[in-house]
């Protein structure tokens, strides 16, 4: 599958590239059980991550509504896939991630209205395009069987109130 995935930003620098399984990849993020979407770190460099999930499959997924699970959900993923990658950017660095929250999502992209019975895997890709003192800025996009399923550009900016 990964093969077919096509990735724009393949020639980044690889030199931290290697895959992580579920267990790993939530210890990165403040969520835990279900509510850590994400399975599989695919890929990641200093500027950008790609992961995958089939969680939107999952009848339990916490994100759902009865039997549907929304499209505007997958933002979601896209922020889990940023946050893993500043966690994997702090662990190489030997620091600690500060606390964040997102602060904006800026052209957003939905392809469809419930993705629950979207292909899988969710193929979740975040570049960052920013990163400041005090905030992140990142683009992502969720595609599954190589269709588009939602796209954006989001802030988080570090938590003033807390320190690393």
């Amino acid at each position: 599958m990964r093969a077919a995935v096509s990735w724009k930003w393949r020639t980044i620098d690889r030199i931290f590239a290697m895959q992580l399984e579920k267990e790993e990849l939530c210890s990165l993020i403040p969520h835990t059980g279900r509510m850590c979407l994400l399975e599989k770190v695919l890929d990641w460099s200093a500027t950008g991550i790609v992961c995958s999930a089939t969680s939107h499959t999952d009848p339990a997924n916490p994100l759902r509504n009865g039997d549907r699970l929304a499209c505007v959900h997958l933002l979601e993923y896209g922020a889990q896939a940023m946050a893993v990658h500043g966690g994997l950017l702090a662990r190489t660095s030997r620091t600690t991630v500060p606390p964040g929250y997102l602060a904006a999502l800026r052209n957003v992209a939905l392809h469809r209205n419930y993705i629950q019975d979207a292909g899988s895997p969710l193929i979740i890709q975040a570049r960052m395009i920013a990163s400041l003192t005090a905030s992140f800025m990142y683009h992502f996009t969720v595609t599954a069987v190589d269709v588009p399923l939602a796209s954006a550009r989001a802030t988080v900016s570090v938590r003033k109130d807390v320190s690393p």
